[in-house]
Parts: structure tokens; C-alpha cells; sequence
């Protein structure tokens, strides 16, 4: 995909801009020098809010504050709490890590100031969908161990992409030509946010980019023996373990870092990690990113509320207002986030 088409896809995902919202606020700030949309309930409040800081989806390529404002719109309506959409860099101009530094430069920044937004600092929770699950997983993982900032409360895992050691997993198996994102698409974005481009697509896809004895050490975290035998009756193949060159691994050792596959986190870090929702999809190439990180989250000890929507596919959380494009599963799922916001 050229740079051109991108700019134009992400034109089109931008022009819908919905007017005035009868029960939020919203402002449009800057955090640092990261931009950020805040939705605050207008209803007054006899305590502080909870908080949400949201990343949106879009493989690290697409998406922005626009593709997800009626989202975020519907959780500060319906939790009644302030949200915060971050407005991150995005590759391939600008390559790993400047969107988990965004995100953790504004997430930090926000929990600095929280009561110029009447929040209440034992109630803050980080969300995001897709890449934004990405995001939102490597960004409590840096704060976990955070002394001089408020502990956050919560994460919202929505399909999140977690790892790229492995893109032959069951699901990627299972999914692989399942709209909304194929397999040879989830490793080109993966790339395009690594490198800036989709050299060695090939040898990611086929798993001959990560030397055996890499692999090996992280089989404990990334596995399809990790996965419930129910996710596998739809079919999968055990594939053999490919090494690979040092030009290969040298193009991509960085998918090695917690910062980017949050899945490949030490034990010591997870298991300071706050209270988790993550939601899977059955018809998701990421499906088991989540299975894989709700098994090394529950083995550490950190509560996991799971919902798996057995007739969802990856993306449908944003379709859930889409007129006749919507999924009655996505509204689903919406409203099971809601619902644990709401306990928080």
C-alpha cells in the first residue's frame, strides 16, 4: 500500500464529524505534545469520575480520534465517566515507539492532573481496541511498577494484537481470510509500525524470523498448547519450527520487546498488573493473543473477566451504531464493557 492510498483512506475515515452531544462535554486539548479528545458527563456528579483513557484501533496505520468519537462517546455516556481519546503518531511516517510513547507521555500526563477533571485517582482505567489493545496493554505494563503516580485501575482489552513471534496460530489458521483482518494483514501492520514498511512479510508470515532458540525460550507464553482444545476443533495444523538468518531477525528483533508484544512481559511485571477485561472475538485472527495473555494473566494472579463473543469478528465493536452495517454482537460486547466499567 503506497503512502498516497493511506493518506486517502485515512481522509475518508476522517470526514464524518458528528455535531454537539446534548449529555457530554467535549474539548479537544493537548497532553504534552500529544492531541487529545475529553467527553465528560454533563450530569453533575456527587463524587469524582471514573476515567478511560482510549486508544483506537487501526493497526498503528489508520484510524484516529474521528473513526472512534461515537465510541467514545457511547462509554462516557453510558459509564458515565470522563474519556480520553489520544490522538497518537502513526507509522509508517512514524515508526515503533512513537505510538506507545503518545500514549504513555498522555496517559501519564492525565493521571498528573486528574483533578482538573474531577476524577478520582483510584478509578482509572486504559482501553483500547485492536492496535489501541496493544497499546493499552504495553502502556499498564510500564506503569505497573509506578510508584509516584496513581495505580491504575483497570484495562480494557478489546481484541487486542499482543504478539509476532507467531502467525500460525489456531486462529490465524482458522481466520486467516476473515474480513475485517486478514492474516497477511496483521503482520504487514505489525511491520509497518516495526519498520515502516513490509520487507520480510514473507518469512514473518511463515515464522522463519525468529531464531529457534527464541522461540523455544517464550513456547511457555506463546503456544497453541496454550489454547483451550475447544478453539482448535475448527482445524489446525502444528507447524514446524523454521529458523532463521541474522539478516532476517536483524530486521525485526525488536518484536522481541514487551513494549511492543506486551504478551512477552517477565512474570514480575504481570503480575503487578490491575484488574483485566478482555474481549475476544471466535471469527478474529487475534483471537488467541487474548487466550494467550488471559492465561498469563490469571496464572499471575490478576483477576480476568473474559468475554468471548462466539459470533463476532475482528472490529465489530466499532460497527455497533452503523446503521444497517450493524452486528447485534457488537452492541453486545459494547454493553459487557460498559457493565464492568460501571463496576469499577
Amino acid at each position: 500500500m503506497s503512502l498516497l492510498s493511506t493518506h486517502f483512506v485515512r481522509y475518508m475515515q476522517g470526514r464524518k464529524t458528528p455535531g454537539a452531544d446534548p449529555k457530554l462535554f467535549i474539548r479537544d486539548l493537548w497532553f504534552e505534545n500529544v492531541p487529545v479528545r475529553i467527553y465528560q458527563p454533563k450530569a453533575p456528579s456527587a463524587s469524582q469520575r471514573r476515567a478511560v483513557m482510549f486508544f483506537h484501533g487501526g493497526g498503528w496505520v489508520f484510524g484516529s480520534i474521528e473513526t472512534h468519537e461515537e465510541l467514545c462517546r457511547f462509554i462516557a455516556r453510558e459509564s458515565e465517566s470522563v474519556v480520553v481519546s489520544v490522538g497518537y503518531r502513526l507509522a509508517p511516517e512514524h515508526k515503533y515507539p512513537a505510538a506507545y510513547e503518545d500514549c504513555l507521555s498522555a496517559t501519564q500526563h492525565f493521571l498528573q492532573h486528574l483533578e482538573r477533571f474531577g476524577v478520582d485517582p483510584a478509578r482509572v482505567a486504559v482501553c483500547g481496541d485492536s492496535a489501541g489493545g496493544n497499546l493499552a496493554a504495553a502502556v499498564s505494563q510500564s506503569l505497573a511498577g509506578s510508584s509516584d503516580l496513581p495505580r491504575l485501575r483497570a484495562q480494557i482489552l478489546i481484541y487486542p494484537g499482543l504478539q509476532a513471534l507467531d502467525f500460525n496460530l489456531p486462529s490465524y489458521q482458522q481466520n486467516r481470510g476473515v474480513p475485517l483482518l486478514f492474516r497477511e494483514r496483521a503482520a504487514f501492520y505489525m511491520l509497518q509500525y516495526l519498520n515502516g514498511n513490509a520487507i520480510k512479510l514473507e518469512e514473518v508470515l511463515e515464522g522463519s524470523h525468529i531464531p529457534i532458540d527464541i522461540k523455544l525460550k517464550y513456547k511457555k507464553w506463546v503456544s497453541p498448547d496454550n489454547i483451550p482444545e475447544e478453539f482448535k476443533v475448527r482445524g489446525y495444523k502444528p507447524r514446524v519450527l523454521l529458523d532463521c538468518t541474522t539478516e532476517v531477525f536483524e530486521t525485526v528483533k525488536r518484536f522481541c520487546e514487551p513494549n511492543l508484544c506486551p504478551l512477552l512481559a517477565e512474570d514480575t511485571i504481570i503480575q503487578q498488573l490491575p484488574e483485566s477485561f478482555i474481549l475476544t472475538c471466535e471469527y478474529d485472527v487475534l483471537r488467541d493473543d487474548g487466550l494467550l495473555y488471559k492465561k498469563r494473566l490469571e496464572d499471575n494472579g490478576v483477576p480476568v473477566t473474559w468475554y468471548h463473543l462466539e459470533d463476532g469478528f475482528h472490529g465489530i465493536i466499532n460497527s455497533f451504531n452503523s446503521g444497517w452495517l450493524s452486528f447485534p454482537a457488537g452492541k453486545r460486547g459494547l454493553d459487557n464493557i460498559v457493565n464492568f466499567l460501571r463496576g469499577l
